[in-house]
């Protein structure tokens, strides 16, 4: 079975054209202020019209109002939010009602205890994406992105009746590995295709997005 793969954190042409040219089905724009990563509306919109129809442009938010989505969707057309923060089943579904676009609720993982909880977002999300918990002491930690796994073992034995992606700590050198182990058909990287924090590298995308379509 085909492994489809989306880039996060893209901000910058090069590394658009990187992904959309090795196949990436989903680009990333991150609208989260403190990020390294974050783009402008303004910014997003140009980077959103280098990517053809079929590519999903995914905009993550993180516990964001709904001015702050709609001065973002009134510039930039995405396919699906991307939600990163606290936000409760009610409100991704609300948002999902009110925006008319799909909406991937993130869950972050740390143990066993941290999947208990999923089957809360089956009726409110459309996709689900696992992404490692950074633990409570790390300094500067972000929502996502901060080069972290999990246990991927611990989704091996569930049946999602959502589409899912698997996310943290990916690179082109674990994701085969990584698909083995948990059995996801798509997979999320930022940090693994970067030189640094919010800095893409288009050589190491092109290199992701091989290793992801031989793991296939």
């Amino acid at each position: 079975m085909t492994v489809r793969a989306k880039i996060c954190g893209l901000n910058d042409a090069a590394a658009v054209r990187a992904a959309v040219d090795g196949g990436a089905a989903f680009v990333g724009l991150v609208f989260y202020p403190p990020s390294p990563r974050a783009v402008t509306p303004e910014q997003a919109a140009e980077l959103a019209a280098l990517a053809p129809a079929g590519v999903g442009k995914v905009g993550l938010f993180v516990d964001a109002g709904d001015d702050e989505i709609d001065a973002v969707l009134a510039r930039t057309p995405l396919d699906m939010l991307q939600l990163h923060g606290g936000e409760s089943p009610e409100r991704v579904a609300g948002l999902r009602e009110r925006t008319g676009l799909k909406v991937m609720k993130v869950i972050k993982i740390a143990g066993p205890a941290d999947l208990e909880p999923a089957p809360d977002w089956y009726e409110a999300a459309d996709w689900l994406m696992f992404d490692a918990r950074p633990p409570k002491d790390m300094p500067n930690a972000l929502p996502g992105g901060n080069a972290l796994a999990f246990d991927w073992l611990l989704l091996k034995d569930w049946v999602f009746p959502l589409p899912w992606m698997l996310a943290g700590g990916l690179d082109a050198g674990n994701v085969a590995e990584a698909v083995r182990l948990s059995g996801a058909r798509y997979v999320d990287v930022s940090s693994g295709v970067e030189d640094r924090p919010g800095v893409k590298n288009p050589d190491k995308i092109r290199q992701f997005l091989k290793a992801v379509a031989a793991a296939g």
